[in-house]
Parts: C-alpha cells; structure tokens; sequence
C-alpha cells in the first residue's frame, strides 16, 4: 500500500514530493452538486474533512461578503463561499503549490468566478486587506506557535463588524485556542456548532478598530482581559446555514 506522504512530508509543505494520486470527489450544497478534484500531499485527499464540512455548514455569508479561505487546501471553503455571496469577493491562500492548483481547478469547475486563488504563507497574500469573514481550519499539526501567530494577526484583517471563524477538534487544542482567543482579544468568543470532537469558534472583530488592535497586540500582553476568566462563552449552534453531506469519492 503505498503512503500518500512522505515519512517526512507534511501537508503543509511548499511544494509536496509525494507522487500525485488525483481523484475527482463531490458533495452536495445547498442543492447543488459541486466536483472537485483532489490528489496527494494535501490536507484531507481522501473525502471532505468532517471539521471543514462542519465550517462549511456554518458560514452564514451575506450575499456581498468579502470573504479569505485561508489555508484553502482544495477549495472546499472557497468554492462553498462563492455560492453563498454571489455578490461578494472571495480570496482562497495556501502555502502549498500543489493544494493551491487544485483550489484554482476546483473553482473554475464550479464556476465560482468571483473567487482567486493566492500562495504563500499565512496572511502574506493578502497584504493589508480586509475581510467580512476570515474562516480558517488551520494547519495544527504544524504546531501551537503557527496558530497562535494566525490568531494574533487575523483582527488586522477584519473589516468593522467582522469575523474570524476557525474549526478544530479537541485532540488539536481548540479549547486552548478558544480561551486564548477570550483572553486575548475577543472575549465574545462563542462556539457556533460542535459535534464529533469538532468545534467552530466565531471570534467578532474588536470593537476598538484595526489601528487600536494592531498596536495592543504588539504589546506583550495583547487584548488580555484583565480579571476575566479565560473560559470562553459557548452557544451550542448559533447559525446552522446550509448541511453539507459526507463527500463521497466517485
């Protein structure tokens, strides 16, 4: 049986060495059937990743939402995002080249054309823009550091009124990330759905704007509410939007 990575390879590589293993995969959206394809050396190539479905699920777009799929993989996100602001602009970033042609080929198969595709590293690729909607399932095996680095940066990137949404399930940590979150810069995070270990937190940009935000989380104790305690407010399912099934490989 041979291994979609290498020992030493992680889905998360610039360019991945694994030896490309396409397939086409589809799952329904909102009545629609979406296709993609997928291949080796990129997160979830087998079937749409149940935390990412579950994102999906709960996006709760306006139709002319500004939207980042940041770390996009194949595009699930990005083209699910397309359908639901139709009207909106929609930007999918991925450090890896090869996830970064799939989501390219996968938006052009579903027609998403106010969607783009961008690589490199982070928030990189987009410089100083905005978003209404910065939605995330982050690349936790790369470890606590990255994540806390994209959780520090991501208020520079919401527009007024914005925000940040990011999947994890508890074995990656994503009750430490939401505490981190409500003591650092958003204590209104809430939980917008949970299931199966997964959770999708929903983090408000602040309310004191970019510029104040920028300059506190430069400072080594960032937004950190003093005398709150670091247990965030949960809601069990805020805003269910739209089911997407199980992916099934065809």
């Amino acid at each position: 049986m041979r291994r979609e990575l290498e020992p030493t390879e992680q889905y998360f590589a610039e360019n991945p060495h694994s030896r490309p293993n396409r397939r086409e995969l589809r799952f329904l959206y909102r009545g629609d059937l979406l296709t993609f394809v997928v291949d080796s050396g990129v997160f979830a190539s087998q079937r749409l990743d149940p935390g990412t479905a579950m994102l999906i699920e709960n996006l709760g777009l306006r139709p002319t939402d500004r939207v980042l799929d940041l770390g996009c993989g194949w595009g699930a996100v990005g083209v699910a995002a397309s359908r639901s602001a139709p009207q909106g602009q929609i930007v999918l970033t991925d450090v890896n080249r090869r996830a970064a042609r799939l989501a390219e080929e996968n938006l052009a198969r579903n027609g998403a054309r106010n969607a783009s595709v961008r690589v490199g590293r982070a928030f990189e690729p987009v410089g100083e823009e905005v978003f209404d909607v910065v939605a995330t399932n982050p690349p936790f095996r790369a470890g606590r550091e990255l994540i806390l680095g994209l959780l520090s940066e991501a208020p520079r990137h919401l527009a007024p009124g914005g925000r940040l949404l990011v999947v994890g399930k508890g074995s990656q940590g994503i009750r430490y990330y939401q505490a981190w979150l409500a003591s650092h810069w958003c204590p209104a995070v809430r939980v917008l759905a949970r299931g199966s270990g997964y959770r999708v937190l929903e983090a408000p940009a602040p309310a004191l704007g970019r510029t104040a935000a920028s300059a506190l989380l430069a400072s080594p104790k960032g937004l950190r509410t003093e005398g709150r305690s670091a247990a965030a407010p949960e809601v069990r399912t805020a805003r269910r939007a739209h089911r997407v099934p199980g992916a099934s490989g065809l």
